[in-house]
């Protein structure tokens, strides 16, 4: 694992281009995501926020170079497959759950990667996302926006992973249900330690969460600094953040 300062590097992008045929997406883009860290990347749609998580994990969707290392060893040449054993869990944007499979057989290819039981986890992420407890023998299809979304973030914990990608959470959801969200973020970082690289247009709740912000606009990274830094300061509330 490389360093940077007194943090500890999981994540290291490095001059990172994407296209999606003939169109460039991003455009030599770099950035680190720390260990027990929340970074976010933040700006308007098509700024290339979904796209830079489909790089890391080297989607087929996305042709992408450059540079992308987790705990210091390449994995941009390595199928999706691969990185996800490696340990980053996506959960893309639309939530990303088998609606045709119950909300317990979710979980179970959730954690399809791991050789050991499962049940104590299952046990322990129905504890967290209560409803789901209640709903745990419907199809997932059936539940709500809300209820889909815990799934789909259970459902990626179960993978145990080093690195939580999360591409728009909020995306179609009341707000309670998103500030209950994002509580649960929250808690998962600082309780459990769990990396994060947060995909979000709501910029205050997700800057709340996080340790370090990234800016993007078409392609580009034009600001980056510390979530508190990024939060306060007014000139960049109103230019990028729209608040």
């Amino acid at each position: 694992m490389t360093t940077s300062g007194n943090r500890e590097v999981l994540l290291k992008v490095e001059n990172l281009n994407a296209n999606y045929g003939q169109i460039q997406a991003l455009r030599n883009i770099s950035f680190e995501v720390a260990k027990g860290e929340v970074a976010v990347i933040l700006g308007a749609n098509g700024a290339g926020k979904t796209t830079t998580l489909r790089s890391v994990c080297n989607m087929p969707v996305v042709s992408s170079s450059g540079s992308v290392t987790l705990d210091g060893k390449e994995i941009n040449k390595s199928d999706t497959g691969d990185i996800v054993s490696r340990g980053v869990a996506h959960i893309p944007q639309g939530r990303g759950t088998f609606p045709e499979l119950s909300v317990v057989d979710n979980l179970e290819v959730g954690g399809y990667v791991r050789k050991d039981s499962l049940d104590s986890d299952i046990d322990k992420y129905f504890e967290m996302f209560p409803r789901l407890a209640e709903r745990k023998d419907q199809l997932a299809g059936s539940l709500s926006g809300g209820e889909q979304q815990m799934l789909a973030v259970a459902r990626a914990l179960m993978s145990r992973p080093e690195l939580l990608l999360l591409d728009e959470p909020s995306l179609g959801l009341a707000p309670l249900i998103i500030e209950d969200l994002f509580k649960t973020f929250g808690a998962l970082n600082k309780e459990e330690g769990v990396t994060m690289l947060l995909v979000e247009q709501n910029a205050n709740l997700a800057l709340g969460i996080a340790h370090h912000g990234y800016v993007l606009e078409a392609g580009e990274i034009v600001l980056q600094g510390p979530a508190e830094q990024l939060q306060n300061d007014s000139s960049i509330q109103d230019a990028y953040l729209g608040a």
